[in-house]
């Protein structure tokens, strides 16, 4: 089933998407490098990095709208809260016929869209979230695994959801 297989290959991104160590400048450099990207392909996505609770870079490019900024903080907040992409945190509560509010959680806090991707750091675990909304969430997802890839020298073909 592919839901299956995505949430296996999610864990395997997950896993494998790790930083030595995150600072301001990387979370600058990464959102950067995510604005290049989306910007190239004319995409109208809102894009956050945000380290420790603190904002770390934002761009609304043409195309995105006020509600991008919304989705933004709810997609973060279930990557926070679960220290899992909020793609993989929609899709196994999917698998199991829930929701977040079947969690005790709020729909206007917390959306488990793809597009937001915990940040982690090797010894020291999650530390922000880097997020993207705007178009499908499989591709917010997927342009945020891009972009780490990119950062972290990791293969893409390799983690690149099918």
């Amino acid at each position: 089933m592919r839901m299956d297989e995505d949430i296996a290959r999610i864990a395997e991104q997950e896993n494998a998407l790790v930083f030595d160590s995150f600072d301001l400048a990387t979370g600058w450099q990464l959102g950067k490098l995510l604005q290049e990207m989306a910007s190239e392909r004319e995409l109208g996505v809102a894009i956050d990095v945000t380290l420790a609770s603190m904002p770390v870079f934002y761009a609304a490019l043409p195309g995105s709208t006020p509600d991008n900024a919304q989705w933004i903080r709810r997609k973060r907040n279930v990557a926070l809260r679960y220290f899992k992409s909020s793609y993989a945190v929609g899709l196994e509560l999917k698998s199991k016929g829930k929701t977040v509010a079947d969690n005790g959680l709020s729909d206007v806090d917390y959306a488990s869209h793809g597009g937001s991707f915990p940040i982690f750091v090797r010894g020291t675990g999650c530390v922000g979230a880097v997020t993207v909304s705007g178009l499908p969430q499989r591709d917010d997802h997927n342009l945020v695994v891009e972009a780490l890839c990119l950062i972290l020298a990791k293969d893409l073909e390799h983690l690149r959801l099918p």
